[in-house]
């Protein structure tokens, strides 16, 4: 398991840039709202401990995962920010639902870092049990949303 060993809330803050003149934007499913809901409020509270202004970060909703390019897509085009969060739960389930929006998802959000110069990061929890989700969005492997905050933070410092 990947994050058996890392603590997804951890982040040295002095290596990390200042957020104080980036406009951020989260793009959040609603579906799995309780995880969703979990990794927003990581990435909400990183960003702020980064220095980001709360007026700079711009959050919009979308129905679920599989939404989310369309919904980051128009965010780019709409807020101009400076990098975007993509944040949904995939749980899976009993049919392949759940491998056909994973890799939609996953290539949609890949595309819009090809085809755009914003970058869109990639905050979409895939778990096989909603307690892994639970695990992953601010339980005892820390919070995806946190790390999530801190690469669009580094992402959009870039250039």
């Amino acid at each position: 398991m990947a994050t058996a060993n890392h603590n997804l809330s951890s982040y040295d803050k002095e290596n990390v840039p200042s957020a104080e003149s980036l406009r951020i934007g989260l793009v959040v499913s609603e579906w799995n709202t309780e995880i969703t809901e979990g990794l927003f409020t990581g990435a909400e509270k990183a960003l702020l401990e980064c220095g980001a202004k709360a007026t700079n970060i711009v959050r919009w909703n979308v129905p679920g995962s599989f939404e989310l390019t369309f919904g980051c897509k128009k965010m780019i085009e709409m807020e101009k920010p400076h990098a975007v969060i993509a944040i949904g739960s995939v749980i899976r389930g009993e049919t392949k639902h759940f491998d056909f929006v994973c890799s939609a998802t996953a290539q949609g959000i890949k595309d819009l870092n090809v085809l755009t110069n914003v970058p869109v990061i990639f905050c979409v929890l895939t778990d096989d049990t909603m307690q892994q989700a639970k695990d992953r969005s601010g339980g005892k492997h820390g919070n995806k949303g946190t790390e999530a905050a801190i690469a669009a933070i580094k992402m959009a410092s870039l250039g």
